[in-house]
């Protein structure tokens, strides 16, 4: 067996989003002996997940790890490119994904979910807004969905880190999703009950959503709220590196 990392993210149009995936896939690249490749979703001409296996196989990978670099289990991004790998027989929810071309053996990991070093990168990013912790909640905003089945799983993986949250940082943590736009709501919720808020995107990059959606919601509420996403952080290389461990034990035991 030869081994590969397969790092698969959405991607943009902003080549700034990209080269912040791209350097922390680099920093995970320094800390392992198998070829690693970044790979995206879509709007990265050249570089799509397609492109990624190729490049892995032609390395001479049999067995490719594959990292979701998503936020949550409840995207269903996340679940289209498991069926499109083969991972699974069915999608969850109907996609235009073709299934990929591919020969290696397939190992699947998982998004970030309620992994305590996600807690750690939220509380992290937004540390700085903190200036009386007794009186304050901070307010974990994810996409959410509109599909039922995908929407459970964010409310129940977002909440989960809202308490990791809470622990990590020692203030009130909460979780609201732009979908269904429940933000509004559990500020004003907070608010009227004597907490400042302090909103933290949960989001991999800056962009339309943090810096145009939450705002617009959040508009006339007196939040705390600086749109400081996940990366840059030190320790997503070392999430990755910990999912890679995690897929390579049980095939080398």
């Amino acid at each position: 067996m030869k081994f590969g990392v397969l790092v698969i993210s959405h991607g943009s149009r902003e080549e700034s989003w990209v080269m912040l995936v791209d350097e922390a896939v680099k920093e995970l690249a320094n800390h392992v002996d198998v070829p690693v490749v970044a790979s995206y979703l879509e709007l990265v001409e050249g570089r799509l997940i397609q492109d990624g296996i190729f490049a892995l196989e032609d390395q001479g990978v049999t067995d490719m790890l594959v990292i979701p670099l998503f936020v949550s289990s409840g995207s269903t991004h996340v679940d289209e490119i498991a069926y499109a790998l083969g991972v699974k027989a069915v999608p969850d929810k109907e996609t235009d994904l073709e299934p990929f071309e591919v020969k290696a053996c397939v190992h699947f990991g998982t998004p970030f979910d309620d992994d305590p070093d996600a807690a750690v990168m939220v509380w992290d990013k937004v540390r700085e807004l903190s200036v009386k912790p007794s009186n304050e909640v901070v307010l974990l905003v994810g996409h959410g969905s509109r599909h039922e089945l995908f929407r459970a799983r964010w409310e129940r993986g977002i909440s989960s880190l809202a308490k990791r949250v809470a622990e990590v940082s020692g203030l009130s943590a909460d979780a609201a999703l732009l979908n269904p736009g429940n933000i509004r709501e559990k500020a004003v919720e907070w608010e009227e009950r004597g907490y400042e808020v302090i909103v933290a995107p949960l989001f991999l990059s800056e962009g339309y959503f943090t810096e145009k959606v939450i705002p617009e919601r959040l508009e006339g509420i007196s939040c705390r709220y600086s749109g400081r996403t996940l990366l840059p952080h030190p320790l997503l290389p070392q999430w990755m590196l910990r999912q890679v461990h995690t897929l390579l034990e049980p095939l080398k035991s």
